[in-house]
């Protein structure tokens, strides 16, 4: 899966789902629906071949995914700091939290997580 994604360029996220494997395609999906739920007004594209979420103009989260996981990122420092807990269950390396494809999705987390980042996004405009 990792390097059928990194060859191909995807003009739609629908496009990057439909070619996961069928258990990659579901979680994908429910992560893409937790985080259009969580902030509705972010745009959703495609930037460095992943999906993609901006609003006002600013990277809120990308996800992607791998044989085993899927990420999201960016996880900034406060972020991580305020999530300390609920990350625990889960890979968190650098900037990156990897989830695993044979779990459950945590989607209210992701939902969490993202309006986290909104908030991010829209304080940072108003400094």
């Amino acid at each position: 899966m990792a390097n059928e994604q990194m060859k191909r360029e995807f003009e739609t996220v629908d496009e990057y789902i439909e070619v996961q494997p069928e258990t990659a395609q579901r979680v994908l999906s429910q992560v893409r629906s937790a985080i259009r739920k969580a902030v509705p007004e972010a745009d959703e594209s495609i930037s460095y071949k992943i999906p993609t979420y901006k609003l006002n103009g600013e990277r809120l989260l990308y996800f992607a995914g791998w044989k085993r996981h899927y990420s999201l990122y960016p996880a900034t420092k406060r972020l991580l700091t305020a999530f300390k807990d609920d990350l625990k269950p889960y890979e968190v390396v650098k900037s990156t939290v990897r989830f695993s494809l044979a779990e459950p999705v945590p989607a209210k987390l992701i939902e969490r997580i993202a309006k986290f980042r909104a908030q991010e996004i829209n304080g940072a405009r108003k400094s």
